[in-house]
């Protein structure tokens, strides 16, 4: 499945499941689930709370519900997620660290998003 239908979906099933949801709801779930990513990048670093198996595992759900929570706060803005990844990629993709360390070749690095 594409990431556009993908987005349907997760609007779909995120209304069916919770009603028509203020657009901040699924924000705070990515702000949570960045969270465990954190956490569970920490301590498998650290070699603590856990080996590193169960820590990855933590990780890649982590990543997987940001990304769902993420499609349905763009679905209720009114965002297509594919759209804007497409056009950020092909700014970002154009930068040049190596060449140029102080903007990357974009010219005014303290006025520039992302």
């Amino acid at each position: 499945m594409d990431l556009n239908g993908m987005q349907n979906e997760v609007v779909q099933w995120s209304e069916k499941n919770f009603g028509k949801q203020d657009p901040y709801r699924p924000l705070l779930g990515v702000c949570e689930e960045v969270g465990e990513l954190a956490h569970h990048f920490l301590k498998m670093r650290q070699g603590i709370r856990g080996d590193s198996v169960y820590h990855l595992n933590g990780i890649k759900d982590a990543v997987g519900d940001i990304l769902i929570y993420l499609m349905d706060f763009c679905g209720k803005m009114g965002i297509d997620l594919q759209a804007e990844l497409n056009h950020t990629w092909k700014q970002v993709r154009r930068r040049d660290w190596v060449k140029d360390p102080k903007s990357g070749g974009e010219g005014d690095h303290e006025n520039r998003i992302a």
